[in-house]
């Protein structure tokens, strides 16, 4: 005679199976979903980095100039010009909300480094001592922190995978050079 309790017991253990087949399968493609998003909205964010009127802000960042902290505030500061400070608030303020999406785990730092070439080291390493004069005297000691954790993880990334610098003068005239190409051919 069929032992009944027998084929139960292999009844629930196929069936204990699929339930957890069904559930590693769930994890994983919910794993994959998750990777998807931050991925697009990575490259959704990166926009501002790869139109031509964020090419032509890059440029008109990377090409300001000055002699000293005071000289920047001279030439560069709200109060003396508001054009500039828009363009500089506009750049710093992309860069500080990938941070904090960043230390959210909201967006993809390989993709970030792909798609900002450099942009936001770039700007960390140029703008740093004026942030950091700002941060004494205007926006307080916490200002543009994600933006300067961001720069770092990216120059950190950078430089496991490349073995190369951002924050290297070399490194970073190449990238101006290759943004204002990439500007006359628009």
């Amino acid at each position: 005679m069929v032992d009944l309790v027998g084929i139960q017991a292999a009844y629930y253990m196929v069936a204990a199976t699929g339930v957890l087949v069904a559930a590693v399968f769930y994890v994983l493609n919910l794993r994959e979903i998750t990777k998807s998003r931050r991925i697009t909205l990575t490259n959704t964010m990166m926009m501002p980095f790869m139109s031509e009127e964020g090419n032509r802000l890059f440029i008109d960042l990377v090409n300001m100039q000055w002699d000293d902290l005071d000289d920047f505030k001279r030439r560069y500061d709200s109060r003396t010009n508001p054009e500039n400070y828009a363009k500089r608030g506009a750049m710093w303020n992309l860069c500080e909300n990938f941070g904090r999406l960043y230390r959210e785990g909201l967006i993809d730092l390989e993709t970030l480094d792909l798609g900002s070439n450099g942009i936001i080291q770039y700007m960390w390493v140029k703008f740093k001592p004026v942030i950091e004069m700002y941060r004494r005297s205007d926006y307080g000691s916490h200002a543009y922190e994600n933006f300067e954790y961001v720069a770092g993880q990216l120059e950190e990334f950078h430089k496991r995978k490349y073995g190369e610098s951002y924050s290297d003068g070399e490194r970073l005239e190449r990238v101006v050079r290759e943004h204002e190409a990439a500007q006359k051919t628009l």
